[in-house]
């Protein structure tokens, strides 16, 4: 069986098991700091899903500035960045299935400053980070006990572009990997290019492909990416001139192919705004994306047949500044982490629209910064 076959019969399996439960766990990454309120580390809640209601949210592990984090296809460990100190770090935990606990394992070097997003190849062999701080991104192995090895990959971008106040050097915001497992893309919002790497899952390298990235506008500062789930199109958000640029795909090169730009924002809106995160549903029907500022949810229609974003709305009930947001692995729930407001949000998706209800669920959390869904059934 090729992997791109295995890839889709495992996402498949677990879509299927994801439906046949009630309700599922979900992490949250914050920002800590000193006081009684405010965030220790990394947090567990239980999602209903039937309702959308959050449990009370309880402390998995204690952690500085764990803000992004990432669950391993096994669901048995959990992986952190620590964007504490001047020399940046991954931690690994192993997770406890029975009370979500989570068991601090090891710590490496994330290969550079100022970690700020990872995520993990489909085989479950390597993490992979990108260094806001020094433009750099690396690959850092995982054993079979999920403890992390010495990096083995390391790439540092150079350059620059027209925002001189956030674009005097790179700044690598997000890493993504292929379906097939063959690629990693970086978005550089430093230097207004998605880099393109060939991924050796094997030996946990990353070297320059060909082509070696996609261009977007002079100053849009490409944020976090994200694949269609058909494979065919891909998707950057733009943090910098609030929009999102939609993509072709072709998996043989890794090649991206720029087929639409389409503003984040309304019409008539003058404030100051910063985007964050984009997420395609996983039918495939709808993309969303995150304003902070106008502090709001886009949602778009995607064409079926070109894979080009069109504008449904903007919700912003109860919403402040989302730095992240999440799709539970079923589609029917968006949970949208407002870091301005120290609270989760859920919203059940209109399956014809795409449009996001409110639910009148939410939890409090201190300076939420990332949403992960682990995909087993859980007891409440």
């Amino acid at each position: 069986m090729g992997i791109k076959v295995f890839i889709t019969a495992l996402f498949s399996l677990m879509a299927l098991t994801t439906a046949s439960a009630k309700s599922m766990s979900v992490y949250f990454g914050t920002y800590t700091s000193r006081g009684e309120n405010s965030s220790k580390g990394i947090y567990r809640s239980t999602l209903d899903l039937e309702t959308g209601k959050l449990s009370k949210p309880v402390l998995a592990a204690e952690a500085g500035n764990p803000s992004f984090i990432e669950l391993h296809p096994n669901g048995k460990f959990l992986y952190a960045v620590s964007e504490s100190g001047r020399v940046g770090s991954v931690s690994a935990y192993a997770l406890n299935g029975d009370t979500g606990e989570l068991r601090f394992l090891n710590q490496r070097p994330s290969g550079g400053a100022g970690p700020c997003h990872v995520s993990i190849d489909h085989a479950g062999k390597n993490l992979l980070v990108a260094n806001y701080g020094s433009g750099s991104a690396s690959v850092v192995p995982i054993k079979s006990d999920g403890r992390l090895g010495e990096p083995t990959g390391f790439v540092q971008h150079t350059g620059s572009s027209v925002n001189t106040r956030r674009q005097k050097t790179p700044h690598a915001h997000s890493i993504n990997v292929s379906p097939d497992n063959r690629f990693a893309f970086v978005a550089d919002l430093g230097i207004d290019k998605v880099m393109i790497y060939k991924l050796d899952i094997e030996k946990g390298t990353i070297v320059a492909n060909s082509p070696p990235f996609a261009k977007v506008r002079p100053g849009a500062g490409p944020r976090h990416f994200a694949f269609h789930p058909n494979g065919k199109y891909a998707y950057v958000i733009n943090e910098l001139d609030c929009t999102v640029t939609a993509f072709a795909y072709e998996a043989a090169s890794g090649a991206l192919t720029a087929i639409k730009t389409i503003t984040t924002l309304p019409n008539g809106f003058d404030g100051s705004n910063g985007c964050a995160e984009i997420r395609a549903h996983p039918s495939g029907k709808f993309l969303y994306g995150s304003n902070r500022g106008h502090d709001s949810i886009v949602v778009y229609r995607i064409d079926p047949d070109r894979g080009t974003p069109t504008y449904v709305e903007h919700e912003t009930a109860d919403i402040k500044t989302p730095r992240n947001f999440n799709i539970d692995p079923t589609g029917r729930f968006c949970l949208v982490a407002n870091q301005g407001k120290d609270s989760v949000v859920v919203f059940r998706i209109n399956q014809d629209t795409g449009a996001l209800e409110p639910t009148g669920h939410n939890i409090s959390v201190a300076k939420p910064v990332c949403v992960r869904f682990l995909r087993q059934p859980v007891t409440p």
